[in-house]
Parts: structure tokens; sequence; C-alpha cells
């Protein structure tokens, strides 16, 4: 509305509504619009003659107004690849005067329609223009523009905007960034579709609706009209792919959607995707080789990288003595090194409450000065980041910066013993830093130690200070880990199996035994068995797991029953799957690659909610469309349920 102008009522509004909504309506098809701008990106001048009618659509940007006769506009491409400088006078009457008036009240990112004459353009000096190819030799001068739909005054949308996830749709329509790692993550779908047809395995679906199990995830429960029963979203489709094993079917996967109700973080969303496969008659290394050759195609196919024939393996208990993880990130040298043995009992029992302890220790080069080391140290341990680690009820770590100035180099309160026969990967130069911790004298369990997060928290926090060099973001160091044990301490947290033997499969209880030797510790110790368990990783992040199954239906009841100690009932959940392995269910192994985390790694992000067109929120919220949102009470009722107080 022009300034000054009477305000209109609201049939006037709706009628001027309709007539602009009529325009968008009288549209058959829009391929020959497309067809314009694929012959003005071609630079052919048969095409693209001076003089020639072109008719166009996409997003009005940014507009110049040199004065009441003359405006520049830049056009977007409908896909935000390409623009072209359009150009509008006042100074002709009739259609070109009105649509100069029209294209100086249409606001930017107006979706449009231009028709106008093309012209030459002197070369433009710049080839690029708000991160779009810029059409350098050729302008529009404007004949007409019709607006297909329109922009509210409340609405700023500005190159430098930010938005927030409730305007998740600006966020992707503004951001080429965001916008390219969704494409990325198409393009990389496809070519995974191609290599895995290629080499004969089976796109198959399985049910969204399952049932619940104590696979060891909480699971989003489903309910249904018949009062009392309900389905179960699934945590993966693991039983169902192993039905398809029994089904004849020798390779299979599918991208799954998979939910669990679990405490959310950087790279866990409570719907997800992965890459789900499986296959019959094959072991550990079989498939293992498939996800080297898959994965050596994505890489060179939409990073243009290679990467080696081979990924190096590393042992469960080799990743967790050395990084203090199983899934470190081999870019950061640094190793851990059990030194107990080289310490003084008095020092030992000054870092650590604990009886026999085991004390580790690791190096790490911040400076040639011993200053700004410890500088940096007193920093990050006063930090939020640096303050749990303080609170170990294990000790607190010791902190020993290398100093040639002082004796023994700084390191006197280790001893004389530590100095001469302590492990030469732990020699320190001046300024390096030396960090020890405590930790109780048992068996690894779970996915890292105190020492291992510090590690990783200190490299990060020296990258960010600028004191050591960020690695080289084109680095991709894969690493299998495998021979995880088969079973771990339960813990309050997790839910796990539900049994009462105070054991939780490490993978999920379908996993078999690695060796036979670990079959006959299922009867003994079978918190000692080793897993047919492996993971991929690189650079610190699981890229997903997998393991050979339980194909033998006696074998998995025992597991179920005797191991884990699950109630009867419990058991009785998995009765599907156990007949279906007793009727000749042949040997299978399997993985899933987490999607999300993949494309994470391939796009250079942190967190998977760049990568994902919709991600939701730290506390699983979807704050665009306001999800998940409270029931009506007759919807409730529908359902023969009420919310207790």
């Amino acid at each position: 509305m022009q300034p000054g102008a009477p305000a209109l009522s609201p049939e006037q509004k709706l009628r001027k509504t309709l007539d602009a909504f009529k325009e968008s309506t009288r549209i058959r098809s829009w391929k020959h619009l497309d067809d314009d701008w694929t012959q003005l990106r071609a630079a052919n001048l048969v095409h693209n003659r001076a003089g020639r009618d072109v008719e166009i659509v996409g997003y009005l940007s940014t507009r110049r107004d040199v004065n009441a006769k003359l405006s520049f506009a830049m056009l977007r491409s409908k896909n935000q690849t390409w623009c072209i400088q359009v150009v509008s006078t006042g100074n002709i009457e009739g259609e070109e005067a009105e649509a100069h008036v029209r294209l100086r009240t249409l606001r930017e990112w107006t979706p449009v329609m231009i028709r106008g004459k093309l012209l030459e353009r002197r070369q433009a000096k710049n080839d690029t223009y708000l991160g779009m190819n810029l059409i350098t030799d050729r302008e529009i001068s404007l004949t007409s523009i019709t607006p297909l739909n329109e922009i509210p005054n409340d609405i700023i949308i500005k190159q430098d905007t930010v938005f927030g996830p409730e305007q998740r749709h600006l966020q992707l329509r503004t951001d080429p960034e965001l916008r390219n790692n969704i494409i990325k993550r198409q393009k990389a779908m496809q070519r995974a579709r191609l290599e895995l047809a290629d080499n004969g395995w089976k796109e198959i679906e399985t049910p969204v609706l399952f049932k619940s199990t104590p696979e060891g995830a909480r699971e989003f429960l489903v309910p249904t009209r018949t009062k009392g029963l309900a389905y179960a979203l699934p945590q993966s489709p693991q039983q169902y792919k192993q039905i398809l094993m029994a089904s004849g079917f020798t390779r299979y996967y599918q991208f799954a959607r998979c939910f669990r109700d679990e405490d959310l973080r950087a790279d866990r969303q409570p719907e997800f995707t992965q890459l789900d496969m499986e296959m019959s008659f094959a072991a550990e290394e079989d498939i293992m080789a498939e996800i080297e050759r898959l994965l050596r195609a994505l890489w060179y196919r939409i990073l243009k990288q290679k990467v080696p024939e081979t990924f190096p393996r590393m042992t469960y208990e080799e990743a967790m003595a050395s990084y203090g993880s199983d899934k470190p990130d081999l870019r950061y040298t640094s190793k851990i090194h059990n030194i107990t043995q080289h310490l003084p009992a008095d020092l030992i029992g000054k870092i650590t409450p604990l009886q026999g302890p085991t004390v580790e220790a690791f190096k790490v080069s911040i400076s040639s000065d011993p200053k700004v080391t410890r500088k940096f140290i007193s920093k990050f341990l006063d930090s939020p980041d640096g303050r749990p680690f303080l609170e170990n009820a294990d000790g607190q770590p010791g902190v020993f910066v290398g100093d040639h100035s002082a004796p023994m180099q700084g390191l006197g309160p280790l001893g004389y013993q530590y100095v001469m026969e302590g492990p030469e990967a732990l020699a320190i130069e001046h300024g390096d830093l030396l960090i020890l911790q405590a930790r109780p004298t048992a068996p690894f369990t779970g996915g890292s130690t105190v020492l291992g997060n510090l590690r990783l928290a200190l490299h990060k926090a020296a990258i960010a200070q600028g004191l050591v060099d960020p690695p080289d973001q084109h680095d991709y160091r894969f690493v299998w880990i495998h021979d995880f044990p088969l079973f771990s301490p339960s813990v309050d947290s997790e839910p796990g199996q539900g049994g009462t033997a105070g054991l939780a499969s490490t993978h999920h209880p379908f996993t078999a035994p690695k060796t036979p030797e670990d079959v006959d510790l299922l009867l003994t110790a079978p918190e000692k068995a080793v897993a047919a368990h492996y993971d991929i990783v690189v650079n610190g992040v699981e890229l997903g797991g997998g393991s050979r199954r339980i194909h033998n239906a006696e074998v998995q009841e025992f597991i179920f029953r005797d191991v884990l100690k699950m109630k009867p009932e419990r058991v009785e959940d998995f009765r599907h799957l156990l007949d279906v392995l007793r009727s000749g269910c042949p040997p299978h192994t399997g993985i899933a690659l987490g999607w999300d985390r993949l494309m994470a790694i391939m796009c250079h992000k942190e967190s998977v909610r760049d990568v994902i067109a919709f991600p939701k929120s730290g506390k699983g919220e979807d704050l665009m469309v306001k999800s998940p949102n409270r029931p009506t009470t007759e919807q409730w009722d529908t359902y023969g349920l009420q919310v207790k107080q």
C-alpha cells in the first residue's frame, strides 16, 4: 500500500489477495520458465541475443534505486544458484512504467515472475553475487513483474538475519551452506543406493509400527484403540532384518527411520536415520569389507577424496588403554600410558583415595613457554569444562609442566625412578604438559575413561585458544574397533534387557560370542566373553556398529534366560524371533551406519542438526511445528487413556 492511501476494508483486502492469487493459477506449466534460465546460463549467443524476450521466475534479491526513474535489482534463480541483474526504468509509459512502480514496492525474497528483454551488459567484475553464480554479460530490461506471493512487513529477511529454529524454513532458504548440506545428504544417499545395488544388495522396507521388546534403549509407544494394546516405534529394524535373513534374502539394506527415547546431545536425536544392512552366510570380515568399499566410494564420489583401501583395526582394550575412548580420534597423536609401576607409593596416595589404583598419564605439547602452558591449564581447570575433572571421586588430575630451569625438568614430585625409567613416549620437552589420573584397577567398561575425556577436552581447548593447530578438516582417520566385551555391568540409568544378572548386552542381546572359547565362557564367566562386535570410527565419531548374530534359537534363549536372567514374560516378547531362528536360519551378520553422523562428518559439522532438514531441539521438540503437543481429552479417551496427575 502506498503511503497516504486509504486503508482497505476486510472485503477489499480479500478481493486484492484473491486477484493476486489468480496470477499463479493462470500458469499451466512452469517448464518454459526454467528453459529461459537454462539458456541464460549456457552463455550461448544464439539463445541469448540482445533484444530477445525472456520470461523467468525466481526470488527478488537486493534492489538499488538510482533515482525515481531508474532501479537495478538482482533476481535469484528458484534454487538460488544463479542470478541476473534486472534494469527497471520509469521513463516509458504503459506496462514498463507499471512494472517499475510495482518493483519498487516489492520486498526482498518475494517470489516473482518477470518478463523483459535481454540486453548486453558491460562485463561484470565479479562472477559471483551473494554466493550465487552471476550472469555477467547479460541483463534484463523489465517489461512486467508479477509477484507470486507477498512478504508482510513483520517478516524481516536480510542476508545477515539470524533466524531461530521456529523459522527453520527461513534458515534453509537464506543459508546456502545449510541448504547445500541437505542436498549433499541426498546425493550421498543416491550414491550409496547405486553402490549397494551394484554389489547385489536389495533395498527392503520393514514396518515402523512394531512391538515393545527389551533390546536396550527406551522406546516410544503408540497406543491403539484396542484398550491395553500399543505398538512401539522401532529402535532399529534389527529383528526384522534377522527375519529377512531367515526368509531367503542374502543382502538387505534400507535407509531406516529409528526411534529412541533417550537423553539428547549434539549427535543424537529422538528420531534418526541409519543405513541398515544385513547379509547371510557371512561373518565379520565380509561385512567390514563391504563397508570399507562403500565408504571409499562415498568419499571419492561426494568429497572427491581417496581413503585407504583397508582401514586399521584396534581392539576395544587397546582403544581404551591408549586413548581412553572406544571411538578414538587418531588425529590427536598423544597416547595414554600406564605409569603406576614408576611412581612412589606416597605420591599415589596423594593423588587418589583409591586402594591399589592404576595411574595413567599422557602429554600434550601446548607451548614452548612453560608460563603459557601453566596459564592455559589453570584457566581450563577453572572453567565449566574443567571443573568436573576436579570433582572426580577417584582424585583430581595431577598436572606437571616441563621446565628445563626447574629441578628434574619440573617433574621432581614424580620421583627419580619415574624421571629415569618412565615411558620414553612421555619424555617432557620445555613447556610440555603432563597429566596424570588415577582410576580403579578393573576391566574397562563403557565408552570412555575420565583421562580419555580430559585428553580430548584439553586438545579442543588448546585449539580454541590458538595454541595448537586444528586438525586438517580433510584428514579422515578411519579405524575399526573390535573385541568389545559381550556383556557389561548393568547401569541404573539404562533400561538394558531388564534382567537380574547384573549384566546387560554391550551391543544388543542378539550379538554372538566371537570365538569357541567365548562360547564356553557363557557357562562359567559370561562377563569375560568377547563379542563378535565391531564399530567403524572416524575422527572420534562412531559412524556405526554391527555384529555377527546368534542364529541358533537355543543359544539365543539361553542368553536371554540364563545369562541375562530376563523374566519369562520378557523372553516371550522375543518368541517370534526364536521361532524364526529355529526354522533353520543361516549364519548372518550386519551393521548400521548412523546416516546423520556420517553426513555431519562429510559436511564438517559438529552437530547433526546442521544436516537434518527439520531436526529436534535439545529437549526433543520441533520448535517450528510445536511438537510434541498436548492431546485433547477426547483424543485420550479414544485410546482409553488419561494423564496421571
